[in-house]
């Protein structure tokens, strides 16, 4: 039973978007402490769009038919899960010394990244509250 909580995908896609919540709040935090380096390059977690190239979604949200042309051709495409990746932005440079970390920016999304955290902490939270609700109950 507890094997097959642990492998559901709801539990699998709150604890992958932790992982990547946390895997940017390190890399912005790292931003900032690098905001006077010169020729620092300011990198970003990217998570959110891979996983939902994972679920076939397309930008509005919205699931994509997988159409087969041949019978052959597998239903799904074997891609594996998403997992959070660190970008580095080279196509900016905010000052003279070539570095480009904005700060403003960057509280600005450390600010919105402790909001998601604390979103996906909650939904994880009541997720494993309901699935010790369904193993303990009609027990005295």
């Amino acid at each position: 039973m507890l094997e097959q909580i642990m492998n559901s995908s709801n539990f699998d896609y709150l604890s992958r978007g932790l992982e990547a919540a946390n895997l940017r709040h390190e890399v912005i935090s790292n931003n900032i402490a690098n905001v006077n380096t010169p020729h620092f390059k300011r990198s970003a977690v990217n998570f959110e769009d891979l996983l939902a190239k994972e679920m076939h979604l397309d930008d509005d949200g919205n699931r994509m038919a997988v159409v087969r042309t041949h019978d052959r051709h597998l239903p799904i495409p074997l891609r594996g899960k998403a997992g959070a990746v660190i970008e580095e932005d080279e196509s900016t440079t905010m000052r003279v010394d070539d570095n480009n970390v904005d700060i403003d920016m960057e509280m600005a999304g450390l600010s919105k990244n402790q909001l998601y955290y604390n979103a996906l902490t909650t939904q994880l939270g009541g997720f494993m509250t309901r699935m010790k609700n369904v193993i303990t109950s009609g027990q005295s």
